[in-house]
């Protein structure tokens, strides 16, 4: 026969009427113990993501369209040709603005919220400039909107955040340790809700139900966001500390502690009891369970990212893809329009191109 047991042993009603307690020195509840959301995959074009490929596919060609049918529309029309220089009553050429270049250009400032110099004059093309306005204008809200979505739903989220969530659905299976005071809290309870919850723990029986917490523990890690593991919370947060893909969800179930069992009218409970108050009190507990419950700067798990809607390089990085490419199809294109441009000068010159352009560079 022990003079007393010193464990992780929890004061309850059962225990208290076969041996005595002294005073607590934890405190502790139920408390679920899940696994870590996975992390999202980052993708260096997930700004596009917010329209699916052939919605973009779509739009790109419902600008060429647009684009080719305003300048045929320009074509036509007689309101588009205008006199290039008022001054002159009667001109021998008339101008349309409106040329496939510019039309390109309107349709892209357009729908980029841009705007651009040439503005259709004809009602006719007016509009077809008015519905494409339209067009662009519920196109670029709805990406904003699906946007704004996309980064608050692409953060990661545990599947379940009370208990209440568990008893809401079936996908995730939970248990715990059969025969403990844990098990007991749930059929002992008068809430309906563990009751119920402890109707399905038992229904389900040895799939969901451990025979210790090692075991449960190993389930939770090993099925990943579909199983769920009742269990003293100063257990789960000794877990959660040496394993990074482990959490505790939710807020307590009930409150309770750890004490030292002693036999009744033990002589020496009195004395444990003062001892304990005086290591509480003077902060020697709290110093103890860090140093035991606490792991080291080295084996800590990284601080996870904030959960507000911050976009990290690796998401948008393909929007600076696009801008340098741009900028190099614009170099690319500016070296063409000189080279042609000294052709055009060579032709009329009339000198060899490669003369007039050593010329130049000299």
């Amino acid at each position: 026969r022990a003079d007393l047991a010193v464990c992780d042993l929890t004061i309850t009603h059962e225990r208290r009427t076969a041996v005595d307690f002294t005073t607590p020195f934890m405190n502790l509840g139920i408390s679920i113990l899940f696994s870590k959301p996975k992390e999202p995959e980052t993708n260096l074009f997930s700004f596009t993501q917010p329209l699916s490929f052939h919605v973009w596919i779509y739009t790109a060609t419902a600008y060429l369209g647009l684009s080719i049918i305003l300048y045929i529309l320009a074509r036509i029309t007689p309101n588009e040709w205008q006199n290039p220089h008022p001054c002159a009553t009667e001109p021998e050429e008339l101008e349309n603005s409106l040329s496939l270049i510019n039309c390109l250009w309107f349709s892209l400032g357009s729908i980029l919220c841009q705007g651009s110099e040439v503005l259709p004059r004809a009602f006719s093309t007016r509009v077809c400039a008015s519905m494409w306005w339209f067009f662009a204008l519920i196109v670029t809200q709805s990406y904003t909107a699906n946007w704004t979505a996309f980064l608050t739903s692409s953060r990661k989220e545990s599947a379940i955040k009370r208990v209440e969530d568990l008893d809401k659905q079936s996908a995730i299976k939970y248990g715990c340790v059969r025969g403990q005071s844990t098990a007991g809290f749930f059929e002992n309870s008068d809430v309906s809700l563990y009751q119920k919850m402890f109707s399905v723990m038992e229904t389900y029986g040895d799939t969901v139900m451990m025979f210790d917490n090692k075991q449960g523990v190993d389930r939770v890690k090993k099925e990943r966001e579909a199983y769920a593991f009742f269990m003293e919370s100063s257990t789960i947060e000794y877990e959660v500390q040496r394993n990074c893909d482990l959490t505790e969800v939710g807020t307590w179930l009930d409150n309770k502690a750890y004490g030292i069992a002693m036999p009744f009218n033990a002589p020496h409970r009195t004395a444990v009891s003062m001892a304990l108050l005086k290591l509480s009190e003077s902060g020697k507990l709290m110093e103890l369970k860090d140093k035991w419950w606490s792991v080291s700067e080295e084996k800590m798990c990284p601080v996870p990212k904030s959960d507000s809607a911050e976009l990290d390089v690796s998401e948008v990085g393909g929007m600076f893809v696009i801008l340098i490419l741009g900028c190099m199809l614009g170099l690319i294109f500016s070296l063409l329009e000189f080279l042609w441009n000294i052709r055009k000068v060579a032709v009329a010159e009339k000198l060899h191109t490669s003369i007039f352009l050593k010329l130049l560079i000299i």
